[in-house]
């Protein structure tokens, strides 16, 4: 896929040197330690050495104290659980979540060469699965909250793979240490929908060719034809 937005503006605060800690620690047995507090000049130029104060020491901790609150706040909820959300692993490292959307119009966008214009389109019940660096996407028949039982289906749009699993192309994929799990789903949903879909990787998604299948429903009103989707193998419960 290919980025269709332009998102610079969400690239965040930029950060200027503004001071630098020097450690310094004695030979032999017993070491102790020594730290020296610079400050930067506007070339980035250490400058003003001096020992480290304790209210520098105090600033100090209180970032090292904020640092750790984000490294654990991952995938928390900002309130009460969303409704949609099926199941969270909050690991660091292996974090992942289960959510389901339901049917609904959304903003499409198509390189040329499939010859479907960009447009709104009625979309399918979705059920995604995600970690910081991969996405895997299957449709759901109807809109009601899926259960371990509940059979899944191919989701019927390009850049997907047999399993599931989405090929994001060219496309930065940045989840922060710090994403709650509203954050998490969010930007994930931002990602696929606002990519541009390029190329079949399957020929058996859908029971309609997709091509055509999307062309007659990009910028009207017509809903997703549910008969279209394929079932696979798989339910709810053995995805994981």
């Amino acid at each position: 896929m290919n980025n269709a937005t332009d998102i610079t503006a969400n690239f965040g605060t930029l950060y200027f040197p503004k001071s630098a800690l020097v450690f310094y620690v004695t030979n032999g047995t017993d070491k102790e330690t020594y730290v020296e507090h610079f400050d930067m000049d506007r070339d980035g130029n250490p400058i003003n050495a001096h020992p480290l104060t304790v209210r520098e020491a105090t600033i100090l901790a209180k970032c090292l104290q904020t640092d750790e609150e984000k490294n654990t706040a991952f995938l928390k909820p900002k309130g009460i659980l969303p409704t949609n959300v099926l199941h969270i692993n909050p690991s660091n490292d292996k974090g992942t979540v289960l959510w389901y959307t339901k049917a609904k119009k959304q903003q499409l966008y198509f390189v040329d060469d499939l010859g479907i214009p960009n447009g709104t389109a009625q979309v399918p019940a979705m059920l995604w699965l995600a970690s910081k660096s991969s996405l895997t996407v299957f449709a759901l028949a109807t809109n009601r909250r899926p259960t371990e039982k509940t059979s899944l289906h191919y989701a019927p749009f390009f850049n997907i793979y047999e399993k599931g699993n989405v090929c994001m192309g060219t496309v930065s994929i940045d989840i922060k240490n710090s994403a709650s799990v509203e954050e998490f789903i969010q930007a994930w949903e931002h990602y696929f929908f606002n990519s541009y879909f390029s190329h079949s990787l399957c020929s058996n998604l859908t029971k309609k060719n997709i091509v055509t299948l999307w062309k007659d429903l990009v910028n009207t009103d017509k809903p997703f034809p549910n008969e279209v989707l394929k079932a696979n193998s798989k339910t709810l419960k053995n995805i994981f």
